[in-house]
C-alpha cells in the first residue's frame, strides 16, 4: 500500500470511530448526523486547486508569456477537471483574454505573445480556474499580478511619486522621451478623473530636468482608488500618459484579532494583528495597548508584513484601544473587540510529529452556565474531514489533542460548533506532517562562461513512486530579471497556504524561505489575521448542500437545442459537427428534451467550427439554439492590485533597458519577395470622432459573429463587461450599472453614432471587428454625447465584386438549421526555442534573452534521475533555476538553485 493510500484509510478510519469526550447531555444533532452530513459534503464536493508556474516574475510588451497549468488532485477526487481555464485581466478590470488549457495527468502549459496591438505597459491580473471551482467562491480562484513594461512603443516615460501635504496631494513627475532624454521646459495640460469623470485638472509646464509638479484636490478620496492622472505633453507631438492614484493618498487600517474569535474578560488570550496601508500591503507598526484609564496593558510590533501578536488578560466591564506608531512618524488610535463574558472558544496551545495540541477555553463565570453540555470539534484539511468529536465541557479549559502525523500538508481548519449546529469558534493551523516533494537540482560545473552547454541534472523524489508526477523548469538571467524570491507565488506556498485564504497574500514565499528565521511565527500570524469560508458548517450539520451548475470537464463540450420553427423540441433528431480544421465529423441525435451534445472534444482554439441539422426530413423548419459558453464575472476587488508595480519604467528599467537591445539587434530573416497584398485590420482610430480614445479593453472579430441571425442576438452575450437591460432595451458597462449608473453606452459605426435601434439593420457578415472601451480617460467622447463606455462597430472596406450567382446570393442568406461559429479551443502550444552554440560562427551572434531555459513537460512515473541540457546567453552574473511540480496524489515541491556565469 502506498504513503497516501494509507493516510487516506487512516483518516477514513479514525473519522469512522467518532470519538466522544466525556458525553453526557446528548446534543440537538446526534454526532453521527452531524459527521455524515459533513463527510457527505467533502465526498461529493471535493476541492480542486489550481496553480500557475511562470517563466518569469515580469515581462514587456513583445515578450512570450510562458506558464505551466498545474491541478491539485488527489485520491478522493477521481472525476478530477480535465482542462483549466487561464484569463488575462488589464489593471482597470476588463477581461482581454481567455485561454483553455488541457490537463494531462495534473499538469497543462501554454503560452501567450503579448501582442503590442493588444498589450501596453499595465499591470495584468492573471486568474486561472476549473469549471467545478465555478459552482464556489471566487476568492478562491488562482490570481496573480504580472507587470508588463514597454520599451518599444511607448513614447512618454515617466516617474510619478505623491507626497501629502494638507487638503492636497503633492504630485511630483519627471517625463522622459521614447529614448529616455529627459523633456525639459514643456507644456502640459492634466486631468485627474476616476475614468470619466474629472475631478481635477490644470496646466503646467516642465522644469529644466523635466520635472512638474501637481497639487491634487483631496476632498473626493474615494475617486483615488481606481482613478487616474491623465497628462498630455507637448513634444513636436501630442505624447500623451496616465497614471493610477491608488497610491496618492496614505492612510492606513490595523484589525485585531483575538485568538479564537474573542476577548473573554478574566483569560489570557492571545490577540494577532494586522496593520494595512491605502497600497494593500503590510504597514510597519508597533505599539501600546491601553485601558479607559491610559495604563498601559501590553506592547506589541510587527513581525513583518504588518502582521504579529501579544498576549493581554481583558478585564471585565473595560474597553481597550491600540495606539499604532507607523513608520512615517504618524500616530492613530484602534479600538480593540469588546470585552465578553459569555464565550467559549477554540484555541491553539502546540504542535509536534504525533498531534495538533488545541483547548477549549472560557472563564469560570461561563463555565458553570455550560458545565457538561455537549459541543463539537471538526476539522477540515483541503476538503477533507480529518477530525470529528464530540467534546463535553468539564472544566474552564478542556485541552484536545487531533492527531497529525498521518494528515497531509496544509491549513486546518478548526471549528467549534454548538449542539444545534451553530459554529461559535474557529482557529486556523498549518501542519506539515509530510515532507514535500523532494527536487535536488545539480549542474556540471559550478560557473560557465556565457553561451556555454549547461548541463542540469534534476533528481526526483515524489515518496509515492507509482503515482505519475509533473515537473516544470524555469531558467532566468536573474541580472536582467531582479526579483525577490519571497514575493514569488510558488507552487508550494501557493496550493497549501494561499488557495485555502481569502484576499491578498504578501511574500507568500516568505514563509516556505528557510532564511527567513521567524517565518513560522509570522505564518501562525496570517493564520490568524486571514480570512476563511469555504463553506457554511451550519447548513453542512442540517444535511443543506449547496447546488452545483458545473461538473468537471473532460475535453470541449459543445451543446445546445434543437427545436422547430413553431418551439416544439426535437426528439431523436440528427446533428453533424464538422471542424475542418481539427479533422473532426461527428454526429449526436437529441434526447425527449431536444438536446444534443458532442463531449470530450480536441481542438486548438480560432478553428471554425458547424453544427448541421439537415439530415433531418423536415430540417427546413429546424432552428438550433446553440448553449452559450458561460464564464464567472470579473470580481473587482482591489485585494490582488496590491501586487501591482507603479512605476514601472524605474522599477523595470533593468530588465526593459536589455528589451530594448534584444528587439534592436533582433537577427535579421532572409529577404523576402511578398507577392501578395497584406491588407491591415481597421480601427476605431481610423476614424475621428473616436481617435481620442485608448486602447480598446476587448476587440471581437467579425468572425466570431457568424451564428448570429440578427446582431443583437449576439450582442446581448458577447459584449464584455457590458450589460443588455430588456427594460430599456438599452447597454450599460456591467460595474457601474451594478452600483446603480443608467448612463448607456454609445455604439458607433464605422466612426458615425447610431442608437440600438439601428444596430439590426447591420448586415453581419459585413463586420469586420468590434471594439469595446468601457473608459474615455480624456473625455473625448463622453463630453460630446453623454455616454459611459463605447461600441464601435468596424465594417469591411467595400471591394468590387463581380455579379454574384444565385447560389452565392442563397449562401449568404442566414440559416437555422446550419450554425457556424468559432468556439473556444485549447491554447495553440509551442515549443520553447533552445538556441545551439556550437561552432564559432554561432558563438558571434547576440543573445540578449533573459528566459534562458523553459521545459513545462517534465514527466516522471517513478523516482528518478532527469537530464537537461541548453546553453547560456550573453548575460553574465548569477542565474536562477526554478523547479516546481506535483503528483495526483496532491504532494507539491518547489526547488531554487543558483550558478554563475563570467
Amino acid at each position: 500500500m502506498s504513503r497516501l493510500n494509507r493516510i487516506l484509510f487512516a483518516l477514513i478510519a479514525f473519522i469512522a470511530s467518532l470519538p466522544q469526550v466525556n458525553a453526557q447531555v446528548k446534543p440537538a444533532i446526534p454526532i453521527n448526523t452531524a459527521v455524515e452530513n459533513v463527510q457527505k459534503y467533502f465526498s461529493v464536493y471535493p476541492v480542486e486547486k489550481v496553480h500557475l508556474h511562470f517563466d518569469k516574475p515580469y515581462y514587456a510588451v513583445g515578450d512570450t508569456l510562458w506558464f505551466k497549468t498545474y491541478l491539485n488532485t488527489n485520491l478522493f477526487n477521481y472525476a478530477s477537471s480535465k482542462v483549466a481555464y487561464v484569463e488575462v485581466i488589464n489593471g482597470r478590470d476588463s477581461l482581454i483574454q481567455t485561454m483553455r488549457i488541457p490537463l494531462k495527468n495534473g499538469g497543462g502549459f501554454g503560452q501567450l505573445v503579448l501582442d503590442p496591438q493588444f498589450y501596453a505597459q499595465d499591470n495584468y491580473r492573471f486568474r486561472a480556474y476549473t469549471k467545478w471551482m465555478m459552482n464556489f467562491d471566487l476568492d478562491y480562484y488562482f490570481n496573480k499580478v504580472l507587470t508588463v513594461g514597454d520599451a518599444i512603443n511607448k513614447k512618454l516615460g515617466a516617474q510619478v511619486s505623491f507626497a501629502p501635504d494638507g487638503s492636497r496631494t503633492k504630485t511630483t513627475m519627471q517625463f522622459r522621451s521614447k529614448d529616455g532624454k529627459l523633456l525639459a521646459k514643456r507644456k502640459l495640460t492634466w486631468e485627474a478623473n476616476d475614468g470619466w469623470d474629472a475631478f481635477d485638472k490644470g496646466k503646467a509646464e516642465t522644469d529644466e530636468m523635466g520635472r512638474v509638479v501637481l497639487n491634487l484636490s483631496n476632498k473626493e478620496r474615494e475617486k483615488f482608488k481606481k482613478g487616474r492622472i491623465v497628462v498630455k505633453l507637448e513634444d513636436g507631438e501630442t505624447l500623451v500618459g496616465n497614471y493610477p492614484l491608488a497610491n496618492a493618498l496614505w492612510d492606513a487600517d490595523v484589525q485585531f484579532f483575538p485568538e479564537g474569535g474573542d476577548l473573554i474578560a478574566g483569560l489570557s488570550k492571545k490577540v494577532a494583528f494586522k496593520a494595512v496601508e491605502s497600497s494593500g500591503k503590510g504597514a510597519k507598526v508597533k505599539g501600546k495597548i491601553i485601558d479607559s484609564k491610559k495604563k498601559e496593558v501590553a506592547t506589541f510590533a510587527d513581525l513583518g508584513m504588518g502582521m504579529g501578536s501579544f498576549s493581554m488578560v481583558p478585564q471585565p466591564g473595560e474597553t481597550y484601544k491600540a495606539v499604532v506608531s507607523f513608520e512615517n512618524g504618524t500616530e492613530k488610535t484602534f479600538d480593540l473587540p469588546a470585552v465578553v463574558e459569555n464565550k467559549l472558544n477554540v484555541i491553539y496551545v502546540s504542535q509536534d510529529a504525533e498531534s495538533i495540541n488545541i483547548g477549549l477555553v472560557t472563564n469560570e463565570t461561563y463555565f458553570k452556565q455550560i458545565e457538561g453540555k455537549p459541543y463539537y470539534i471538526f476539522g477540515q484539511l483541503n476538503g477533507h474531514l480529518v477530525y470529528a468529536a464530540q467534546v463535553s465541557i468539564k472544566n474552564s479549559a478542556v485541552s484536545i489533542k487531533v492527531p497529525l502525523s498521518e494528515l497531509p500538508n496544509g491549513i486546518v481548519q478548526l471549528t467549534l460548533i454548538s449542539p444545534d449546529g451553530q459554529p461559535l469558534s474557529e482557529r486556523l493551523v498549518y501542519v506539515q506532517p509530510q515532507q514535500l516533494i523532494d527536487i535536488k537540482i545539480s549542474t556540471d560545473k559550478p560557473s560557465y562562461a556565457k553561451k556555454d552547454l549547461v548541463k542540469l541534472k534534476l533528481n526526483l523524489n515524489n515518496y509515492l513512486d507509482s503515482i505519475p508526477a509533473t515537473y516544470s523548469v524555469s531558467v532566468i538571467d536573474e541580472t536582467k530579471v531582479p526579483f525577490n524570491d519571497d514575493e514569488e507565488r510558488g507552487i508550494v506556498s501557493n496550493m497549501l497556504v494561499n488557495s485555502d485564504l481569502k484576499g491578498y497574500v504578501e511574500k507568500p514565499n516568505y514563509y516556505f524561505n528557510p532564511k527567513n528565521e521567524n517565518r513560522l511565527e509570522a505564518l501562525d500570524a496570517l493564520m490568524m489575521t486571514q480570512g476563511f469560508r469555504r463553506f457554511d458548517y451550519k447548513d453542512l450539520i442540517q444535511g443543506k448542500l449547496p447546488t452545483v451548475r458545473y461538473m468537471p470537464e473532460e475535453g470541449i463540450v459543445i451543446s445546445g437545442t434543437l427545436r422547430d420553427n413553431t418551439g416544439k423540441l426535437q426528439n431523436n433528431a440528427g446533428l453533424l459537427l464538422t471542424i475542418p480544421g481539427a479533422a473532426i465529423k461527428r454526429d449526436a441525435y437529441t434526447d425527449p428534451q431536444g438536446r444534443f451534445i458532442f463531449d470530450k472534444l480536441v481542438f486548438n482554439d480560432s478553428l471554425k467550427a458547424t453544427v448541421n441539422a439537415r439530415s433531418n426530413p423536415n430540417y427546413r423548419s429546424l432552428v438550433i439554439n446553440m448553449d452559450p459558453t458561460e464564464f464567472p464575472r470579473i470580481d473587482d476587488t482591489n485585494a490582488y492590485k496590491s501586487a501591482a508595480i507603479y512605476n514601472i519604467d524605474e522599477n523595470l528599467s533593468a530588465y526593459l533597458d536589455n528589451s530594448k537591445k534584444e528587439f534592436r539587434t533582433s537577427t535579421l530573416i532572409e529577404e523576402v519577395v511578398v507577392t501578395q497584398k497584406v491588407e491591415s485590420k481597421q480601427t476605431s482610430k481610423d476614424f475621428s470622432a473616436l481617435s481620442g480614445l485608448s486602447m480598446p479593453e476587448h476587440r471581437i472579430d467579425g468572425s466570431r459573429l457568424n451564428g448570429c441571425n440578427v446582431l443583437t442576438m449576439c450582442l446581448n452575450t458577447i459584449l464584455t463587461g457590458i450589460t443588455y437591460d430588456s427594460n430599456t432595451l438599452k447597454y450599460y458597462i456591467t460595474r457601474n450599472y451594478n452600483q446603480g449608473s443608467r448612463v448607456p453606452v454609445q455604439f458607433f459605426l464605422n466612426g458615425m453614432p447610431i442608437d440600438e435601434n439601428s444596430l439590426n439593420s447591420i448586415q453581419i457578415p459585413d463586420i469586420e471587428g468590434i471594439e469595446i472601451f468601457l473608459r474615455d480617460d480624456l473625455g473625448t467622447v463622453r463630453n460630446v454625447y453623454q455616454n459611459d463606455g463605447v461600441v464601435s462597430i468596424i465594417t469591411k472596406k467595400e471591394k468590387k465584386q463581380p455579379r454574384m450567382t444565385m447560389a452565392q446570393i442563397e449562401a449568404m442568406l442566414p440559416k437555422s438549421n446550419v450554425i457556424d461559429f468559432n468556439p473556444l479551443g485549447y491554447v495553440k502550444t509551442r515549443k520553447f526555442y533552445v538556441p545551439k552554440y556550437s561552432t564559432a560562427e554561432s558563438k558571434a551572434t547576440s543573445d540578449y534573452r533573459t528566459t534562458v531555459y523553459w521545459n513545462p513537460d517534465v514527466n516522471v512515473v517513478k523516482n528518478g534521475e532527469v537530464n537537461l541540457e541548453f546553453y547560456n546567453a550573453d548575460g553574465v552574473g548569477k542565474y536562477k533555476v526554478v523547479v516546481e511540480g506535483n503528483d495526483l496524489g496532491g504532494n507539491v515541491g518547489r526547488q531554487v538553485y543558483y550558478y554563475d556565469v563570467k
